[in-house]
């Protein structure tokens, strides 16, 4: 029996999912998709896979990647998503399939304990404080049991804490194999096993990671792999671009300075001054950071010139030149010391690797990329391809999947299949190539199959675009539309979630809800940047639950995404503005050059479908299961009263429309009388 009749076995009526859960429903969509991905993994090729909310794609892809019998990447985008798959539906697939299956999961090495600096960092811990004091012996009690030496399986450390740089290692300070604790390293043990392993889960910034540096150990594993699935593939290119270009951040300068001082002083007291070496560094750093000027945090200055926008081109370049004399003279140190312990020569290498990129940053930019400068708790500067289309086509899918050269990287083409790549995401564009994604990630000439969501939204949802709001160029917008938010959530004993297209919207909304609420104690307003990610996510959840009040959430950027809420803690969801790109951000203007230069639209052909997929997943967190019901509101005016809004409508979800307050009155009133099971919802 060929793949693809075991795979429609399997999703039949009466099949074997069907055997195994008395709830599972075929769904044609997702058996079509699984299909799709079968045919794909005997063939080989490129599958573009866009599979609407429900559809049940994990599923899908697990199914024929585990009846293949090949050894399979499955790449998701974030590391609590890999930690679902792996410990989750990937166990669940394979018991139900009764398949003997060996699993791997792979993160960053920072998602890692590294042994010989959780030593470190015990020896300098007085000067820390007895706070991280605290956590350093919890971590090191949690060291002795673990085996993973997975950070997540330590609950309570906040990824924020300033324990985690401390115990973690990066590929700039990581001794690799000259470290005296080699042989029980986490990372390293983690590798051979992924080596080991038929399936193996990862994320996407390690995938790009390696393709930019090949130093995840992706370079022996991938040419051993011939079928790759990358999950929440809308996330690719964003990502992508982070590691294909070139960046350098005051915190990796600071972090060489700190690093250089605690290895002088601990192998090497008195053979160099180390303090005085450290503090010219720390010190030429602060002054380049001057240099930048004051700005706004979370600010991108162009780059065009010799130095970004709004800074001295000869004060820059002066601080650039200080930061790199100081770097020169902690690598003589370095050098001379370098045989009294192995500590030094890799930081002679991290200090190479610094110098290297100031000087390619004292000078020009490439012709085929985009330079600017971030302000933010660091200064980060940064050189970007505009998108990963090229570095796809000539590093990753061009790539043969069944011989090694000499790097260790697929060779010759074999004979049999090519790998086979499967691209899937419940959001991947608005038109039907999906050319917003295929576009830049080089994937024009791959298959593309559209799979709608099984969800009946004209019937679980609405939407509604208050037509009393100002403009969302008016300064009082926000505010207006916090206290129209305050006035329906608590109707509704919260259960909503406000999702904010910047920053200052973020501040205005949430500092006024709080404001509202504060006196009459109703509902509790969650604001991101308050709370841990992962907590703020559990309390909302959680909503009025066990004697709790309510919950507000308002939240911007990742929270747009990858957030799960089923059932009557989630029952309205308001989307401040339409999410057109920011026209000041230099990655943002480059892309719109580039188009206007080749004689396009780049409103038509790059804001509006960045807006339409952005619009898409914010509206995508109001509906996750066939019994939700609930409201989508949109502040912006410009969705009904602009040409292009008919666009955008059409690529939310078919939810029928409120055409005035008393019809939204009457929708909240019918929320509150019901709950989320109850067919009645009008």
């Amino acid at each position: 029996m060929d793949l693809s009749a075991m795979v429609q076995e399997v999703f039949a009526p009466g099949g074997v999912l069907a055997r195994a859960d008395v709830h599972f429903q075929p769904r044609q969509g997702q058996t079509q998709m699984a299909l799709a991905v079968a045919e794909t993994v005997e063939k080989g090729g490129a599958l573009v896979v866009e599979a609407g909310t429900g559809v049940g794609k994990t599923f899908a892809y697990l199914v024929p990647a585990l009846l293949s019998g090949e050894r399979v990447l499955l790449s998701t985008a974030t590391k609590a998503l890999q930690d679902q798959l792996f410990s989750r539906d990937l166990p669940q697939v394979a018991q139900t399939l009764g398949l003997p299956v060996r699993m791997a999961l792979l993160k960053g090495r920072a998602s890692y304990l590294c042994l010989y600096r959780m030593e470190q960092a015990r020896h300098d811990v007085s000067g820390s404080g007895p706070g991280v004091a605290r956590v350093l012996a919890r971590v090191e009690r949690w060291s002795q049991g673990t085996r993973s030496g997975d950070l997540a399986e330590l609950t309570g450390l906040d990824e924020r804490s300033p324990v985690v740089p401390l115990i973690t290692s990066t590929r700039e300070n990581c001794l690799g194999s000259l470290c005296p604790r080699f042989r029980e390293c986490h990372v390293h043990l983690a590798r051979r096993e992924a080596l080991a392993a038929d399936i193996v889960v990862i994320n996407h910034h390690l995938f790009f990671a390696d393709v930019a540096v090949r130093e995840s150990g992706m370079a022996e594993l991938l040419p051993t792999v011939r079928v790759v699935v990358f999950d929440e593939a809308h996330q690719i290119n964003e990502t992508g671009v982070q590691f294909l270009g070139l960046s350098l951040s005051t915190g990796q300068l600071i972090d060489f300075g700190k690093d250089l001082l605690v290895a002088g002083l601990q192998h090497a007291r008195g053979f160099a001054d180390w303090t005085g070496l450290a503090h010219r560094l720390d010190q030429s750093v602060r002054d380049l950071r001057l240099a930048a000027g004051t700005r706004a945090i979370d600010t991108r200055l162009r780059w065009t010139g010799e130095a970004p926008e709004g800074c001295a081109p000869d004060a820059w370049q002066a601080a650039l030149r200080g930061v790199a004399l100081a770097c020169a003279q902690a690598q003589e140190a370095l050098d001379a010391a370098s045989e009294t312990a192995i500590d030094f020569v890799r930081l002679y290498e991290r200090g190479a690797e610094l110098l290297a990129r100031l000087g390619h940053f004292a000078g020009s930019a490439n012709l085929d990329a985009v330079r600017w400068a971030e302000l933010g708790a660091q200064l980060r500067l940064t050189e970007s391809p505009l998108d990963i289309a090229e570095a796809m086509r000539a590093r990753i899918l061009a790539s043969p999947a069944d011989q090694v050269d000499d790097d260790g990287w697929p060779g010759e083409s074999a004979p049999g299949p090519g790998r086979a790549w499967i691209f899937t995401s419940a959001t991947l564009g608005d038109d039907d190539k999906l050319s917003w994604f295929t576009d830049r990630a080089g994937l024009q000439d791959a298959r593309i199959l559209r799979v709608p969501s099984p969800f009946d939204y004209a019937l679980q949802a609405a939407l509604y675009v208050p037509g009393h709001l100002p403009s969302p160029s008016d300064p009082a917008h926000s505010a207006m539309l916090a206290r129209w938010v305050a006035h329906w959530a608590a109707q509704l004993g919260g259960r909503t979630l406000v999702l904010t297209t910047s920053l200052k919207a973020l501040r205005t909304i949430g500092d006024a809800l709080k404001a509202q609420f504060s006196a009459t104690v109703v509902l509790d307003v969650l604001v991101q940047g308050e709370w841990p990610k992962r907590a703020l996510m559990e309390r909302f959840r959680e909503g009025g639950d066990h004697g709790q009040r309510g919950c507000v959430l308002v939240a911007s950027a990742t929270f747009w995404e990858g957030f799960d809420v089923p059932g009557d803690a989630l029952q309205l969801v308001v989307i401040d503005k339409l999410p057109f790109p920011p026209p000041g951000d230099p990655l943002v203007e480059a892309r719109t050059q580039r188009i206007e230069k080749n004689g396009g639209k780049a409103f038509r052909s790059y804001a509006l479908p960045e807006a339409a997929v952005a619009l898409k997943q914010g509206a995508g967190r109001l509906i996750r299961r066939e019994t939700d019901r609930g409201l989508l509101v949109v502040g912006d005016t410009r969705l009904v009263t602009m040409g292009y809004g008919k666009r955008l409508l059409g690529a939310l979800p078919p939810m029928r429309r409120l055409e005035s307050e008393a019809e939204f009155e009457a929708a909240v009133q019918a929320l509150t009388r019901t709950s989320t099971t109850d067919q009645t919802f009008p």
